[in-house]
């Protein structure tokens, strides 16, 4: 059963261009990973006086297996690209979901 590989990130405005360039070749990296099977990226619309963009980014994975491999072997490295390049710029939260059937 796959998994859907979830991660919220605030950005700065000030940067929030440049980053949103850069996250659309993170995405297509990670896809390059094993399990990986496909993605998005979703702009979150909240208050437009705020001092930060958000996104959710989906990665959907073929099981938790998969998932538990990339954690394993290639989270540090993927999540360190993105801190040498923003530093503290910007904040990521992550969570992991299941279809459970439905509708």
């Amino acid at each position: 059963m796959s998994v859907i590989y979830e991660v919220n990130l605030s950005v700065q405005n000030e940067i929030a261009t440049e980053y949103r360039q850069w996250l659309g070749g993170h995405v297509r990296e990670m896809l390059a990973l094993p399990g990986f099977i496909g993605a998005r990226i979703l702009e979150i619309v909240g208050d437009a006086s705020t001092t930060e963009a958000t996104f959710c980014t989906q990665y959907e994975l073929v099981d938790q297996s998969a998932l538990d491999d990339y954690l394993r072997v290639h989270a540090g490295r993927m999540r360190a690209d993105g801190v040498s390049r923003f530093g503290d710029r910007f904040r990521a939260s992550r969570r992991v979901l299941r279809d459970v059937g439905g509708y």
